[in-house]
């Protein structure tokens, strides 16, 4: 099945940054474009950080998953790419996309400690987007692009909770 996913909020940009950010999520990527993986194989080729990509993937919803029987008998989750191209088309004013952009490519150290902030701040309710901006003193988009970015959290309209496995 061709399926074309179009992006056309700059925010959107930044699951598709990160999906090839390291050598390990790129390798896992083609694999899932290629075809069914299950999370098993991909863990004893790549390793934990294997593992860790799909689920990235997932919530980032650039894999579709199904469960299929595997050599043991029993039922395992396999993963493939549910896109087969994209399609970008936005137009942002340079303050958004230099957000986005940042908010995507900053060091893994930098993002670590605003995330586990938004993280804490959210807590097991949610919290209101709005104020999460205003607390970090961020502009809205980039804010988006900050959830987008992390596998623990996510949006549920206007709210950011954090994301269950």
């Amino acid at each position: 099945m061709n399926r074309i996913k179009v992006v056309s909020e700059v925010a959107e940009l930044v699951p598709i940054l990160r999906a090839v950010d390291s050598d390990v999520k790129a390798e896992v990527f083609k694999e899932v474009t290629a075809g069914w993986r299950t999370a098993r194989e991909v863990e004893e080729k790549f390793g934990p950080q294997g593992a860790d990509a799909l689920r990235f993937f997932e919530k980032m919803k650039l894999v579709e998953t199904k469960w299929q029987t595997g050599p043991s008998a029993s039922p395992e989750k396999a993963y493939h790419a549910f896109y087969s191209s994209f399609h970008i088309n936005a137009t942002a004013p340079v303050q958004e996309i230099s957000d986005v952009l940042h908010a995507a490519m900053m060091p893994e150290e930098q993002y670590a400690v605003i995330e586990l902030r938004i993280f804490d701040m959210v807590g097991p309710e949610g919290k209101f987007s709005g104020d999460v901006a205003d607390s970090l003193k961020v502009t809205q988009t980039k804010l988006k692009a900050l959830v987008k970015r992390s596998p623990r959290l996510d949006f549920r309209g206007h709210r950011i909770i954090r994301f269950e496995d």
